[in-house]
């Protein structure tokens, strides 16, 4: 068994790209919203999302890598190539059968098969571009990082809806707490769709211009885009290379609804769940715990249950409470990948991020929300809620290296 360390993030996303400009508009309370420019929202009421602005594959890409992936894997890879960086992992580290690469998504390429359907319907089967064809699938994520490292452990992706992020980290550190890899690189991506977006707004589930968790008016998400990175090493692979460890990842709980396709449980059995098995594992008791980064959709539902959960699980105790997709969008599949990178700072500063455009109180979500303005506290252990679609609930612990107790659990034990 070994204890499983954060040595390095990578961040694309809305708020910037690289996890310290990221967390910089975090910290600051600022906002990823503007008008969609990928694609058409005509026909619809909303046109608002959490864009990716301003990144260019070819800065993180060579020429060959670039014309063989899609955006979604381009936002992949120069997130993982951020996040080695920041590792100090040099090619020798990364080569051969102890690296693995454990990605999650929800739709991956999607939008490469939409293209294809398109040409086809619109033009006419000799307008289908065969260069694309090999680029769709949610396979392909963590191939195309493998490739790019030399990494020949296991290569998977978990489509575990909005989830997908916190699952594919559960699973990484589990792979080298039970000495099958001395490093993962690991973390989620998704991109922006259209038939995503109008599915969305089709459901009344997309708020006009904002993203309100927790408040009492609250109209619903914001959809986002991006990709976060982590690589997690073994505490022997670490100390031996004289590594910084960033956090340590403590303990998971995965659980199921089993309830409804898109309603969460009305007492929140599997989010009460996973997070009871997360301090669980992690070794410790709910007192233990300094503040919890909530899914926090900005929907009626979504936030009552989720708020009934933390109150239940903390026995009402004030913890800070709060929901990066005020600021960020919901990133589907990526998004408690990039929350997780934004646990791992609160770990190092002490810092808990703001819940923007919070306006009214709501009786049914009693929680101490960090409201509008980042606060300042103990954050030796934080949890980082992902509660899904489906009732995919993944719960996730990050501690400042040298606080837990005892060596977190594996989630199959």
């Amino acid at each position: 068994m070994q204890r499983v360390f954060v040595t390095g993030m990578g961040v694309v996303s809305s708020l910037g790209l690289g996890h310290e400009e990221f967390w910089d508009a975090i910290v600051h309370g600022r906002t990823g919203f503007s008008p969609i420019e990928g694609f058409g929202t005509e026909g619809l009421d909303r046109s608002v999302a959490g864009e990716v602005r301003d990144f260019h594959a070819r800065d993180f890409l060579s020429h060959a890598e670039a014309r063989r992936m899609g955006r979604c894997s381009a936002f992949s890879l120069a997130a993982a190539r951020m996040a080695v960086q920041e590792a100090a992992l040099a090619p020798s580290h990364l080569k051969g059968e102890r690296t693995s690469v454990i990605v999650g998504t929800t739709m991956g390429e999607a939008d490469v098969i939409g293209e294809l359907e398109h040409a086809w319907i619109h033009r006419g089967a000799d307008a289908v571009r065969t260069a694309r064809m090999p680029m769709y699938g949610t396979t392909l994520l963590p191939i195309h990082l493998a490739r790019a490292f030399g990494a020949r452990g296991m290569v998977q992706t978990l489509p575990a809806a909005c989830a997908a992020g916190n699952y594919a980290i559960a699973f990484a550190a589990d792979l080298i707490r039970e000495g099958r890899a001395d490093v993962v690189i690991t973390g989620a991506s998704e991109l922006l769709q259209q038939h995503q977006f109008a599915g969305f707004v089709r459901l009344g589930a997309v708020a006009p211009e904002r993203c309100q968790p927790f408040d009492k008016n609250r109209k619903g998400i914001i959809i986002g885009e991006g990709s976060a990175i982590l690589v997690l090493e073994s505490e022997a692979h670490a100390v031996r290379r004289n590594a910084t460890a960033l956090a340590e990842v403590g303990g998971s709980g995965l659980a199921c609804d089993a309830h409804h396709i898109t309603r969460p449980h009305p007492d929140g059995e599997g989010s009460l769940r996973a997070m009871r098995e997360a301090i669980a594992r992690s070794g410790v008791s709910a007192d233990d715990i300094d503040f919890v980064n909530a899914h926090g959709t900005g929907t009626q539902a979504n936030d009552k249950i989720e708020s009934q959960v933390i109150g239940e699980v903390f026995g009402g105790r004030d913890i800070p409470v709060s929901s990066l997709k005020s600021m960020l969008g919901h990133c589907m599949g990526a998004a408690s990948a990039l929350e997780a990178v934004s646990c791992v700072m609160t770990v190092q500063t002490g810092v808990f991020p703001p819940t923007m455009s919070y306006e009214t109180p709501d009786p049914e979500c009693d929680v101490n929300l960090v409201a509008n303005r980042a606060a300042r506290g103990k954050a030796d252990i934080v949890l980082n809620n992902s509660l899904a679609f489906g009732g995919y609930d993944a719960v996730v612990a990050f501690a400042r290296p040298g606080v837990l107790p005892e060596m977190p659990r594996p989630i199959l034990q």
